[in-house]
């Protein structure tokens, strides 16, 4: 059995971010490329603020592969930050510190919680490694993964679906075209999208921010990924795992999702029907491409809610750490909406778990074998 798994580091306004992932078969050919247009898609969307102005994030290799392949051994990749070289003094490594202390919490971080667990004195400390800077090195670790997955043929892609109340409307959306469009929200229904807009302009006028849902799609996944066996192999837990990971996320739904309390059960499952050549096939997808803890051969859909932002530009009331007397909570450059940002994390994420569940199956030391492998199951699984 294969596997595969990935930590990141880095601060915030540190010098740079790096994940280490372990477990890519040697093999692999890389666009470094398409990897960086991840990132760039991350960094972009209407309502970002201005450190996205700042930053243009690329990945770097530092090792791992050779040549434009990998070898087999962990890949350590690297996001610089250029905004390092504004916070240099108060983010030294070593030193004293060069500027007053952040104390005034935010509800809805980590600040006031991550002070008194970790037992620090400045918000500083807790909001720099908190913060969803992090993703950066999320996505770039995705990037790697939604390669392997092509490689293997299969695609995961996004979409946003609302902000802040605005939904974008199924019908007016040809599901062909998701991951093929340059939608400044990554929303494929264009009256919506505009309507988005107008949202959050008035939220930045406001001092306010605005959350909204998102989805994420894998086409062609194998059936069978995943197991019923036990609960933490059920692929579908793992994918809502990894959606709630990603921060301000706050609910996740896979398929029908929470419209199933609302459906009778003959309306709720998708039934089965046999083509000319007796091969299964389904009308609906319901379910999200999971059964059972397993995919089904149909897409995985899966769709996360993310909250609006807690940063705001008209501060919320909030308490001092240090004072112990109430305060308007602190503000750092922010945006006003990131969901089409946390869309790309998202499918970071997704795109990690799958790799993940399809080298439990198939996993060799090299991508010629793991091929072979997935060949003949799905060979078999057709005849049966």
């Amino acid at each position: 059995m294969g596997s595969l798994r990935f930590l990141t580091a880095g601060e915030s306004h540190g010098q740079c971010l790096t994940a280490i992932v372990e477990g890519i078969p040697a093999g692999l050919k890389l666009d470094i490329d398409e990897m960086n247009r991840d990132m760039a898609r991350r960094q972009q969307g209407y309502g970002r603020g201005g450190r996205m102005k700042i930053e243009t994030d690329r990945v770097e290799i530092l090792s791992g592969v050779r040549f434009g392949e990998t070898m087999g051994d962990p890949i350590t990749l690297r996001v610089t930050n250029r905004d390092w070289a504004n916070w240099e003094t108060r983010m030294s490594v070593f030193g004293e510190p060069a500027a007053e202390p952040v104390t005034a919490a935010r509800p809805g971080h980590a600040d006031l919680t991550g002070i008194k667990k970790y037992n620090r004195q400045d918000i500083r400390d807790i909001l720099e490694r908190a913060s969803a800077r992090e993703t950066a090195a999320r996505v770039a670790v995705g990037a790697l993964a939604k390669q392997f997955l092509r490689a293997c043929g299969m695609e995961v892609v996004s979409q946003v679906c609302n902000i802040g109340g605005v939904a974008a409307a199924a019908e007016n959306i040809d599901r062909e075209v998701i991951g093929r469009g340059d939608s400044e929200l990554n929303c494929y229904d264009a009256a919506a999208e505009e309507t988005m807009k107008e949202k959050i302009r008035a939220a930045k006028a406001a001092g306010d921010t605005l959350g909204g849902t998102f989805e994420v799609i894998v086409r062609h996944a194998p059936l069978g990924l995943g197991s019923h066996i036990q609960w933490d192999r059920r692929l579908d837990a793992r994918l809502a795992g990894a959606m709630m990971s990603i921060q301000a996320i706050k609910g996740v739904e896979i398929g029908a999702g929470f419209a199933y309390a609302e459906l009778p059960g003959s309306q709720a499952h998708d039934e089965m029907f046999y083509d000319g050549a007796k091969q299964v096939y389904r009308k609906t997808n319901r379910a999200g491409g999971l059964e059972g803890g397993m995919t089904n051969g149909e897409e995985v859909v899966v769709r996360a809610v993310m909250k609006p932002i807690p940063t705001l530009m008209q501060p919320l009331h909030s308490v001092d750490v240090r004072s112990h007397e109430e305060v308007l909570a602190c503000k750092e450059r922010s945006d006003v909406c990131a969901v089409s940002a946390a869309s790309v994390v998202g499918e970071a994420m997704t795109a990690f778990v799958m790799a993940e569940a399809v080298l439990e199956k198939f996993g060799s030391d090299a991508m010629v074998d793991l091929l072979a492998a997935m060949a003949a199951y799905k060979a078999r699984v057709q005849e049966g």
